[in-house]
């Protein structure tokens, strides 16, 4: 009987040990740079917002709290964008996300006005993805004008309010469908995000464009050309 219960009680010394690790874990890695388990709540509370907004986390809450919804939430999320699916809300999510301020601690200055819940520099980035995964290879003023396409949305009542959600918005670039957004952007990407959110608009404020030789699209058709610059066509 004293075996048996010694027994007990070492099984359950070592079932506490290894819950305690297995939450320390998480705790230190929500005090890195990701966003996961005991992560600050206003920060988790906009993640998982997003998330929401974008049919992620459907039956999940937004509470403030990272729970394990939210965790296979931002694994089907980076699943889905072709990153790594660890369920750790990294820098390189976030950057998808347009949430990178969330884990930066040092803000660059720029010139221009950022969309509700983004920092300049977030919108920098990720519009130079967009740009370099729809544009590299284009002449230089054609590279501001697929920026400038995107803003343009940005202020167009029917398309999302922030350059993300019109980044991410299901089917509308193709560059995000084959992962090509994700790729490091040049610095001709990062220079043309820069103009564009300036304010240059070399596309004269179309919210369409394409490239006739791989367009399959046949509505695209439909819509009034402003101009061609390089081999894409911008529309209205």
């Amino acid at each position: 009987m004293k075996k048996k219960l010694i027994a007990i009680v070492m099984i359950s010394t070592l079932i506490f040990a290894l819950a305690g690790a297995y939450l320390n874990e998480k705790i230190v890695m929500a005090q890195q740079n990701v966003i996961y388990y005991g992560s600050d709540s206003n920060s988790v509370r906009q993640l998982q917002q997003k998330l929401k907004d974008w049919g992620y986390m459907k039956d999940g809450t937004v509470d403030g709290s990272f729970g394990w919804k939210t965790e296979q939430a931002v694994k089907a999320f980076q699943k889905k964008q072709g990153l790594t699916a660890d369920g750790k809300a990294g820098q390189q999510t976030l950057n998808a996300m347009g949430l990178g301020h969330l884990i930066k601690k040092a803000p660059a200055n720029t010139n221009y006005q950022a969309s509700r819940g983004t920092s300049n520099r977030d919108e920098v980035y990720i519009l130079a993805q967009a740009i370099h995964g729809e544009a590299r290879g284009e002449p230089y003023i054609g590279q501001v004008a697929v920026g400038a396409v995107i803003l343009n949305r940005v202020r167009h009542a029917s398309f999302p309010n922030s350059v993300s959600g019109v980044i991410f918005q299901p089917g509308a670039f193709t560059a995000v469908a084959d992962g090509q957004m994700f790729m490091a952007p040049d610095e001709s990407s990062l220079k043309a995000a820069r103009d564009a959110l300036a304010g240059w608009d070399p596309s004269s404020g179309a919210i369409y464009y394409y490239n006739t030789a791989k367009t399959t699209n046949k509505w695209i058709y439909s819509r009034p050309v402003i101009k061609t610059i390089g081999k894409h066509v911008f529309a209205n």
